[in-house]
Formats: C-alpha cells, structure tokens, sequence
C-alpha cells in the first residue's frame, strides 16, 4: 500500500465562475487537478477529498450548507470509494478525523491542491508539516482571488505566489502540475 495521499481541498460549486465567490483561473486550477487526480487513481494512492461549509447563521456569502454552491465540482468529484471530509474551519485537521484518517492508513507524504492559496491551503500545508508529513503543494493547481488591506489591493496572482513561496521556504516542497506528473511517471 502506498504511503502517499492526494489531499483535493475545496473544489466547490462556489469558486467557479457562476460561483457565488469565483477565484481567479479556478477553471485551469481544477483541470490541472483532474489530470494528478486521474494518476493518482492509477498508482493506488489514497485519495481524500475536502469540502467547506460554513455553520448555519455565519454571514459568509458561499458555501451554505445544502446548496449546490458548496458540492465539489463535477471535474474532480470523487468516486464512492474515496472519503469526503466536511469541514467547518480553515485547517482541515481542526475538528475533522483528516488526520485519524491519513494515520489508519499510515500515510506519510501529502500532495495538496486547491483553494484558496492564501487560506485553506496555507493551513493545511502548515498543520500537515507539523504533524511530521512530508507535503508538495502543486501551486497551479490551487486559486486565490483579489483582495484588499489596509487601502491595498493586492491581486490574486500576487497574493498566491507569496502564498506558495512562504509554503515552499519552510514547509513543503511546490511543484507545477507538469513537474509533479513527469516525477510520478
């Protein structure tokens, strides 16, 4: 049984253009995904699938639980046999058994992809590397959006390299889409 495991964090409805909070070049983010998905299923790696839903009451303005905004994107749905975490927090591992879950199956190394660049894939990452996994980001697989702070606009390209640069300086190795398949090859 193989020691690594296929992490896909919160490829929903909602991120995508009719989305009710639509990142930037999410589309090419989620293909991208789909072609690690397709080997993954092919060399037998556990495969996890992470979707988000906000707590009845919470002000966000996507992902409400029971819409159609907060189901994983038909490009990478999972198939019956692959678990699907439902989390209420940034960190998948908080108050979730992501972590039980990867343990039972004495898993050791992380491929992580995903959205948002700048939120839930940076928790992941960093609680994964804490926890002792050995974790790759694959950065064009993972969508940020624009935003604002302090009077700044910073775009959504800017704020995903920072993102996958902090990750890759001292908590995971970060590799495009290409590189990462041609290694697994």
């Amino acid at each position: 049984m193989s020691e690594q495991a296929l992490i896909l964090v919160d490829f929903q409805n909602d991120y995508f253009a009719e989305g009710k909070w639509p990142l930037k070049n999410m589309e090419q983010s989620a293909a991208n995904a789909a072609k690690v998905l397709q080997q993954a299923r092919k060399i037998s790696d556990f495969i996890v699938h992470i979707r988000h839903e906000n707590p009845a009451g919470d002000d966000t303005p996507f992902f409400a639980p029971g819409t159609e905004g907060a189901e994983i994107h038909a490009s990478v749905a999972p198939l019956s046999d692959e678990p699907v975490i439902t989390k209420n927090q940034i960190n998948a591992f908080l108050d979730t058994n992501l972590r039980e879950l990867l343990d039972a199956k004495d898993i050791k190394k992380l491929t992580v992809m995903g959205s948002m660049s700048h939120m839930c894939i940076d928790a992941i990452v960093r609680a994964a590397s804490d926890f002792g996994y050995a974790v790759t980001v694959i950065e064009d697989t993972c969508s940020s959006h624009d935003m604002e702070f302090g009077g700044r606009t910073v775009a959504a390209e800017d704020a995903h390299a920072a993102f996958m640069f902090a990750l890759g300086f001292g908590y995971a190795e970060v590799k495009k889409t290409d590189d990462y398949l041609n290694r697994c090859a």
